[in-house]
């Protein structure tokens, strides 16, 4: 990447972390999609941002769909130069907004693998026995974190930012730090409750030292637990399961939105507790299980 990128592409970062407040991850995927684009713009010998056109971007797309890139990646590519080009006309990179009509890929929505209820059950149930079997704080700890993934459908970065004070046992509720720093609260169950007051008053302690802070869950020397951590635990307790496909902490959280739905919450409710910011996001979680669809046929139908 030539200087005059790299020059336009630190400032672009700096408005991503302090104006729009995004998370890391989200940064890095927005500035990953824009390395790509000047990498292949030096491939055309194109130099200078300001000389940025529409062929261009449609040329970059083209390219990457030619190397096998799925549709959902080339959408998001789409959006992330859309939103970049809007920035530089604003800021003066660039003379006109260039991506502003640039045709968005619709990508194959495909439903993530979710555990039915009876599986959901059988997953609590084998790691509170294995706790119970082996006694340790880490196991203890595991037990609290899936719980509360489930009864919650938080990210697992919500979980891993989770704080003491953030657990409110009056409310039987938890208060996580969404994207963009948005702050919600979320109802939690008997069940989570009770496993994560277990990690709290009986292993939680033997784990703490200078780095833990206030920090709800704890890696094995210490510090707050990070996302790979919790990733690895998901894993392997879910691993077991006939029938599912290798799944992490997203899928325990498309199970609780799908568990929920299926259980009369209403889409909104869901939205809430999700954190999204659009209701279309959430209609993704509205597919209905058959038994689901023949039950609710049979109460509302006059016919039936």
């Amino acid at each position: 990447m030539n200087e005059k990128f790299a020059r336009v592409l630190k400032v672009f970062e700096q408005h991503l972390k302090i104006e729009r407040n995004l998370s890391v991850h989200t940064i890095r995927a927005y500035l990953g999609d824009l390395e790509s684009l000047f990498s292949h713009l030096a491939t055309l010998r194109l130099s200078d941002v300001s000389k940025l056109e529409l062929t261009h971007l449609r040329s970059w797309l083209a390219d990457q769909s030619v190397k096998g890139g799925a549709r959902t990646t080339l959408a998001r590519r789409a959006v992330s130069v859309r939103l970049f080009t809007k920035w530089a006309f604003k800021n003066g990179f660039l003379t006109s907004d260039v991506g502003a009509s640039l045709a968005i890929p619709k990508g194959h929505r495909t439903l993530p693998h979710v555990l039915d209820a009876g599986q959901a059950q059988l997953a609590m149930d084998s790691m509170a026995m294995r706790a119970g079997e082996v006694k340790t704080p880490l196991a203890i700890r595991d037990v609290a974190m899936v719980e509360l993934l489930y009864a919650t459908g938080a990210r697992v970065g919500e979980i891993c930012g989770l704080d003491l004070p953030d657990v409110d046992y009056s409310r039987n509720t938890i208060r996580v730090l969404g994207k963009g720093n948005k702050e919600r609260v979320i109802p939690m169950g008997r069940p989570a409750v009770k496993a994560l007051e277990k990690w709290l008053s009986d292993a939680r302690q033997s784990l703490v030292n200078s780095t833990s802070g206030a920090a709800v869950f704890l890696g094995a020397r210490g510090k707050r637990i990070d996302p790979r951590t919790v990733r690895s635990v998901v894993y392997e307790a879910l691993i077991a399961i006939e029938g599912i496909e290798r799944m992490g902490p997203h899928g325990l959280r498309h199970s609780a939105a799908t568990h929920l739905l299926e259980g009369g919450a209403d889409l909104r409710t869901v939205q809430e507790i999700l954190g999204h910011a659009s209701l279309a996001t959430t209609q993704i979680y509205t597919h209905v299980s058959p038994a689901r669809l023949q039950k609710v046929f049979m109460q509302a139908h006059p016919r039936a």
